[in-house]
């Protein structure tokens, strides 16, 4: 028997034995003899009685816990998996942002330095099947899309990390795909929904950044990519050596994947790593006028061919590294730079118009002030075409603090001049951003 069941048996029990103990003291000999020789009464209290009361109290009992047992099988039928995990964030912003151009369909000059405020909300979900394979979902939904958003502006590099430009609060899955490991070295991917730099070998930059255009040290023509269907692998030795391959592609109803018509991003990397850096290269081969517009002028993202369609390959090269510092709390920053080449192939274009270059230096201090706490700084020159006439700039400074292990605040401010690629384009802008963990 059960240890629950015992105690509830020895309950029962207790409770039958209980006031037939506390009445022993009132029972007068005399009565009893007048009660046993009463003919009205035929009732006799033996072994048998108390038998029969505990065995139907111990049916009764048995009863409600079988029941409490088909219940708790009920919820752990309906209940996530031994092997899936379930894990998310929040992201609240309210900032303002002043720069010429607030709607990225306007065409007019209008200034915005109004405050406004939006959400990220993400669930991540992780499924394993044989202990070494993954499969992620990631779910999205956020307010970024309203037509008139400030913190979504590529071309002004406003762009926010936590910005959701796509959803308009549906709930959508944003990613998906799956990863298995092929003997002890290699790793594969696929999936329906992904993007290029998930399946890069090497990290081509630490730097934490709030503005979409300094990820990946500097998110434009080697690096950029976008949530397609694709495919890679990637090698990583002991020794720190890795090299990769990956390739994402958008098809549509008339062109399918990986034809002449199709839009399509091939990865190619090989890069070194230890403890304490990191080094890089990358060449990107883009077909069919894919182009990346975070970490770009108006013009530098442009793929164009000699008619002005957008529809010419390009050859995209990247160099990236970071070093970063045996301790943390010090003055000493962890580093990370990048430098983009690119090489339009439309044919009959103007010699100064097939080429576009772009660099980036990323700054992190961690534990100055406070454990986990972290000061960021980033600047550089977006990817811009040779023909362009001014030197555009981007910037961002931020200082991240955590609240406790699950809230974390971070004010940030953010900028640029020229940095449409256009004279006298300048913007400037200020956010606080407060993360959920769960």
């Amino acid at each position: 028997m059960k240890l629950f069941q015992q105690m509830l048996v020895a309950g029962a029990s207790l409770s039958l034995l209980a006031p037939i103990a506390a009445q022993a003291n009132d029972i007068n000999l005399e009565e009893m003899k007048d009660y046993s020789r009463s003919k009205t009464s035929q009732t006799r209290l033996d072994s048998k009685t108390f038998i029969n009361e505990v065995s139907e109290e111990l049916a009764s009992l048995k009863g409600r816990v079988d029941g409490l047992e088909a219940q708790q099988n009920n919820l752990e039928a309906g209940a996530f998996s031994d092997t899936t995990t379930l894990s998310g964030k929040a992201v609240f912003v309210i900032g303002a942002i002043d720069h010429p151009e607030t709607d990225a369909n306007a065409t007019d000059d209008t200034s915005n330095e109004s405050l406004q405020a939006q959400y990220q909300y993400t669930m991540d979900l992780n499924s394993s099947f044989t202990g070494d394979d993954n499969l992620y979902v990631r779910l999205r939904t956020g307010n970024g899309h309203d037509g008139k958003n400030p913190f979504g502006i590529t071309t002004y590099g406003t762009y926010l990390v936590s910005n959701s430009d796509k959803y308009s609060d549906g709930l959508n899955v944003d990613k998906i795909w799956y990863t298995f490991p092929v003997g002890e070295k290699n790793t594969v991917w696929v999936g329906p929904k992904i993007e290029n730099y998930y399946m890069h070998g090497t990290t081509p930059s630490i730097y934490k950044a709030i503005t979409k255009q300094f990820v990946l040290g500097g998110n434009g023509a080697a690096y950029g990519a976008s949530t397609k269907t694709g495919a890679g692998w990637a090698y990583k030795a002991d020794n720190g050596f890795a090299i990769s391959s990956n390739l994402v592609t958008a098809g549509n109803s008339t062109s399918g994947f990986l034809t002449n018509e199709s839009t399509t991003s091939w990865a190619n990397q090989i890069g070194y790593t230890t403890d304490n850096y990191s080094a890089s290269l990358m060449v990107n081969l883009k077909y069919n006028g894919w182009e990346d517009s975070y970490y770009s002028t108006s013009s530098g993202h442009k793929r164009l061919n000699s008619s002005g369609g957008q529809d010419a390959n390009s050859t995209n090269y990247g160099l990236r590294g970071w070093w970063r510092p045996d301790d943390s709390g010090t003055a000493t920053p962890s580093i990370s730079v990048g430098y983009d080449f690119s090489q339009i192939d439309g044919t009959g274009l103007a010699a100064n118009q097939d080429e576009t270059d772009a660099w980036f230096v990323g700054l992190n201090w961690a534990d100055i002030f406070q454990a986990d706490d972290k000061i960021g700084i980033a600047f550089g020159q977006p990817q811009t075409r040779e023909d362009e006439t001014v030197d555009p700039f981007a910037w961002e400074a931020y200082y991240s603090f955590k609240v406790n292990d699950s809230v974390t605040v971070t004010p940030a401010i953010f900028g640029g001049s020229d940095r449409k690629g256009t004279a006298n384009e300048d913007m400037t802008g200020a956010i606080i951003e407060t993360t959920f963990k769960f």
